[in-house]
């Protein structure tokens, strides 16, 4: 007798992904698709793909997509869920598209409570234009833009996404998680299935922060790219539940 343990999830089409070898995108991709399917949502789910690697994601997501203007994925993720309440909608952005163009966007949704999902994928450069500095390039790491490295006195700090909006009173939820190891990926899955629930019950905006590998950039093999995170990005970018409304929305909005 043939047991099945694992097989592609429906709502990931049968493509090749066009990532680099060791990317943390295809990974998102298929524990997000992983958890539409458990969560019975893909015919319910709209995905709104970033400017950047991931400009190609509706080639790989069996859900309706719309792509947005370089930037603008929270500012469209919110019209469309407006215009559609019942549908789960999510925004998938890279820290150059959220943190950088796109901040403003992504404040203000965050900040006015928009009942939409952010999954923010945080590689610390600008991964499709070479490689460059990025707002959340850490200090003395070094890019194309940095060759010696971020300098506080000339670069400012990087940005630190989930920190920052867990302040913001319009935010329910935020995580951060990293996908370099088998049990990231599984926490990083629980964050994202819990997000959207989160949305599905109406209880406003969730952010997952996922610290993911980019070993063409950071000039690594895919081994080392992985233990840099745990050794380096993740001391600077700490992984954890940066904030949990959701149990208090679900009070008040039951009240």
């Amino acid at each position: 007798m043939v047991k099945i343990v694992s097989q592609r999830p429906k709502s990931l089409k049968d493509k090749i992904f066009h990532y680099c070898p060791g990317c943390g995108h295809s990974i998102v991709h298929r524990i997000m698709c992983e958890v539409i399917d458990e969560m019975d949502i893909r015919g319910i789910t709209i995905g709104v793909p970033p400017a950047g690697c991931a400009v190609l994601a509706y080639n790989y997501f069996d859900v309706d997509m719309i792509e947005a203007p370089h930037g603008r994925g929270p500012a469209m993720a919110s019209g469309i869920k407006r215009a559609l309440p019942d549908r789960i909608v999510f925004s998938y952005q890279g820290d150059g598209d959220l943190a950088a163009i796109g901040i403003a966007e992504s404040f203000h949704a965050a900040n006015r409570g928009e009942n939409i999902t952010v999954i923010f994928i945080n590689n610390a450069v600008y991964g499709m234009t070479g490689g460059q500095m990025a707002p959340t390039t850490m200090l003395n790491q070094r890019t194309t833009t940095s060759p010696d490295g971020r300098k506080q006195s000339l670069d400012g700090y990087p940005v630190k996404v989930s920190e920052i909006f867990s302040q913001l009173p319009g935010t329910t939820y935020i995580e951060r998680c990293m996908v370099n190891s088998p049990a990231g990926v599984n926490k990083t899955k629980k964050a994202i299935r819990k997000a959207f629930q989160c949305q599905r019950d109406g209880l406003g905006f969730s952010l997952v922060e996922i610290l993911s590998p980019c070993p063409t950039n950071w000039k690594m093999n895919t081994i080392d790219s992985c233990k840099w995170i745990d050794d380096v990005m993740s001391n600077v970018f700490p992984p954890g539940v940066f904030k949990d409304d959701i149990k208090a929305r679900a009070t008040e909005a039951a009240v």
